[in-house]
C-alpha cells in the first residue's frame, strides 16, 4: 500500500529513545515497526476478509469457512491482535453476530478476552438457523454453540467443529 500521508505523535525525549531502541531490536526503522504494533498484520487480513464482497450476500458460506479458518490457525497473541479494534460496522447484522459469534468462539477455544466490540454488537431480533429444514431445527438448537445460541444463530459445529 503507498504511503502518501504522515501523523506526528508527542513524545517524551525517553520515550522516543525507547521506541528507537525498540524498532532496531527488531530490524526495522522506526515508522515499520510502530504500524507493525498498532495494525498487525494479521489485524490487516481479517479486517480484509470480513470486508471482502460477499460477505452481505445470502450465499455467504464460503466467506464464513475462510474467516473460520484463519482465526482458527491464529495462536492466542496473534488471535488478541488481530481481533482487537475490527471494524464491523459495513456488515450487515447477520453477518456482524456470525463474524461476532466466530470471535468469541475462537477467544473462548484459546483462553483469550473477547474484544469490546465483539461484547457490543446487539444479538438479532430474531432466531435464524442454518438450514431451512425444519426437521432440522430442534438439533440446530441443542448443537449450536453458546456464543452463537446468544445471539439468536443456530448452527451445527459437530463436523470438526467448523460453524
Amino acid at each position: 500500500m503507498a504511503k502518501s500521508q504522515q501523523l506526528q505523535i508527542r513524545v517524551s525525549p525517553e520515550q522516543k529513545t525507547q521506541i528507537k531502541k525498540q524498532a532496531s531490536l527488531a530490524g526495522e526503522d522506526v515508522s515499520s515497526w510502530v504500524l507493525a504494533k498498532l495494525l498487525p498484520p494479521d489485524a490487516d487480513k481479517f479486517q480484509h476478509l470480513i470486508n471482502k464482497p460477499g460477505i452481505g450476500l445470502d450465499s455467504r458460506s464460503h466467506m464464513l469457512a475462510e474467516i473460520h479458518d484463519f482465526l482458527q490457525s491464529l495462536s492466542g497473541k496473534a488471535l488478541e491482535e488481530a481481533v482487537r479494534t475490527t471494524d464491523h460496522t459495513a456488515l450487515d447484522s447477520l453477518a456482524s453476530n456470525y463474524v461476532a459469534a466466530m470471535v468469541e468462539q475462537a477467544c473462548a477455544n484459546k483462553g483469550i478476552q473477547i474484544p469490546f466490540w465483539a461484547r457490543t454488537v446487539t444479538p438479532l431480533p430474531y432466531p435464524w438457523f442454518a438450514s431451512e429444514l425444519k426437521s432440522l431445527r430442534l438439533h440446530l438448537l441443542t448443537k449450536s454453540p453458546a456464543p452463537f445460541r446468544r445471539r439468536n444463530l443456530f448452527v451445527d459445529s459437530t463436523l470438526g467443529d467448523r460453524v
